[in-house]
């Protein structure tokens, strides 16, 4: 009898396993929620617009993530779901957002292939996965076995308003970090779920730019994402400056209670007097800019537990190998005002006070770059010194490798040349790591530094090591030998830190702003 029970038992098995793999072939999966119907291309599977937690609407505007609300009947993925409310009214946004998208080659659901999931940049008020540029296809294609996925996450007031009525009512007595409280519950779900799709849950690698590149560095951080990810992609992104009760690119981050004033001012501004009327209003009176404040995350003690630079000195982040870098020119892209010497000094010394005259000095004003140099200032303290000093703290702290870039693709312009000095703007790297080759202008020296960099960063999530034997060695940074990989055209090449000099200028600024004397200051200026 006990024979015949296990027959029948191995029997029931290998036909649900045939079943499984005769579904999975077709594209028919089963997920947590209930079944998904892909579409097959060219050897991908597709899947858009799964949802991975409940409509955040009425009750659940400005919640945590809820738990995906299961359905009956065959969900068609096929199509990217609305991306998150911004801008002007449009049927492309909605604030029914929370949706995913995966990009599986997998033939059968047990290859344990390790996955690679984008995270959009857009400000924190802008974005969304179904952006042309962000369009994992092409990447897919140019892999050897790796899966791609993109979330959507709330924007904007809606994704980031923090109120003193919404942090009472939290169980967790927070408010105003719920669009990265999306990218956790997403990357949670696909966490569960990704075996489904022939992925790997223990090889997962997150990857973003600007914004998406600043969530990496804050998911890194924080202590909800233990065990999710197991390795980090940030391009122009990292967290690592101080709060300040009035920001500026790189000191972006405003405490809970800052957070919670702004949200105050927010709510008079729209003429509510609670939280209910608030959540009656429509959704559309809390997209864009014009309430004085977009979205941006905040050091809240729960989900961004402290200064990034404090969790990284005590040790206290995830820590993953990490592939980091920023872009020659991101200056170009955050420079406001006439680009004179005289309007460069005055805007230096109104926000940086007693450390102007170095920093001008470290990054001096010159007519013979165009003033690339003066926007480069810009630039570190954006993005250059928050990645480099990610980098120092990682390596000084942690176990896991670091691997640091700068990219650098750009005509060689002539000196007459309006855009002499000039060098890779702010996200232009997203065509190059996406393979969109068909947007490039000079594809002799950008397809094969497109096809490198795509080498480099799949690499990376398969092994945690962006290298490879038909690639140009790209070494560890380490404290001792700061080394970066110039991602330049045709052939990259590794190379001292870019304006490491100037950078510990900066740095001597952002360790007198964490001084008792720096805090003071920050809080009167």
């Amino acid at each position: 009898m006990k024979l015949k029970h296990f027959l029948i038992q191995a029997v029931a098995l290998l036909f649900a396993s045939c079943q499984q793999n005769s579904n999975f072939a077709e594209g028919l999966l089963e997920v947590e929620g209930g079944q998904i119907q892909g579409y097959k291309d060219d050897g991908l599977t597709i899947f858009k617009g799964i949802p991975f937690a409940a409509p955040p609407v009425g009750e659940f505007r400005w919640k945590a993530p809820q738990p995906v609300v299961p359905w009956d009947t065959i969900l068609q993925a096929t199509n990217y779901a609305a991306g998150p409310i911004q801008g002007a009214p449009s049927a492309e946004y909605s604030e029914d957002c929370l949706y995913l998208n995966v990009w599986t080659p997998a033939k059968t659901a047990d290859e344990k292939l390790p996955v690679l999931v984008w995270i959009y940049g857009g400000g924190f008020s802008f974005g969304n996965t179904a952006d042309p540029n962000y369009d994992c296809e092409a990447l897919a294609r140019s892999t050897d076995g790796l899966i791609l996925a993109s979330i959507n996450y709330r924007v904007g007031q809606l994704g980031f308003l923090a109120l003193p009525e919404l942090s009472a009512e939290s169980p967790d007595h927070v408010s105003g970090n719920y669009g990265l409280r999306d990218q956790i519950a997403g990357l949670a779900w696909l966490k569960r779920n990704i075996a489904k799709f022939g992925g790997d849950p223990e090889r997962i690698t997150i990857f973003g730019e600007s914004a998406g590149g600043i969530s990496v560095s804050m998911l890194c951080a924080s202590p909800l994402c233990k065990d999710l990810f197991q390795g980090a992609i940030s391009q122009s992104g990292g967290s690592f400056g101080p709060s300040r009760p009035v920001t500026y690119p790189g000191e972006n981050m405003k405490t809970l209670a800052n957070a919670e004033q702004d949200g105050l001012k927010i709510m008079e501004n729209l003429g509510a007097s609670s939280l209910a009327e608030l959540r009656a209003m429509d959704a559309w009176k809390f997209a864009g800019r014009g309430l004085g404040a977009g979205g941006w995350p905040v050091v809240d003690g729960f989900v961004i537990p402290d200064d990034q630079s404090v969790l990284y000195a005590e040790g206290r982040y995830n820590d993953v190998p990490v592939l980091i870098g920023y872009n020659s020119d991101e200056g170009a892209s955050f420079s406001f005002g006439p680009s004179t010497p005289e309007y460069y000094a005055q805007s230096t010394k109104m926000r940086y006070g007693q450390f102007a005259d170095a920093l001008l000095e470290a990054y001096p004003y010159t007519e013979e770059d165009g003033g690339k140099q003066s926007r480069d200032l810009m630039r570190d303290a954006a993005f250059g010194w928050q990645t480099w000093k990610w980098a120092c703290l990682q390596n000084q702290t942690g176990k896991s490798k670091v691997f640091l870039y700068y990219f650098d693709q750009h005509p060689d312009y002539p000196a007459d040349d309006k855009n002499f000095g000039r060098g890779s703007y702010h996200g232009q790297d997203v065509n190059f790591v996406f393979q969109h080759t068909a947007n490039f202008e000079r594809p002799e020296v950008d397809v094969p530094l497109s096809v490198a960099m795509g080498k480099y960063w799949t690499n990376f999530a398969k092994y945690g090591d962006p290298n490879g034997e038909d690639l140009p060695h790209w070494p560890t940074f380490t404290n001792d030998q700061p080394q970066s990989m110039y991602l330049t055209g045709p052939t990259p090449f590794a190379g001292p830190v870019p304006s490491e000099a100037a950078l510990n200028v900066l740095d001597s600024y952002f360790t007198w702003r964490r001084t008792d004397e720096g805090k003071a200051w920050a809080e009167a200026n």
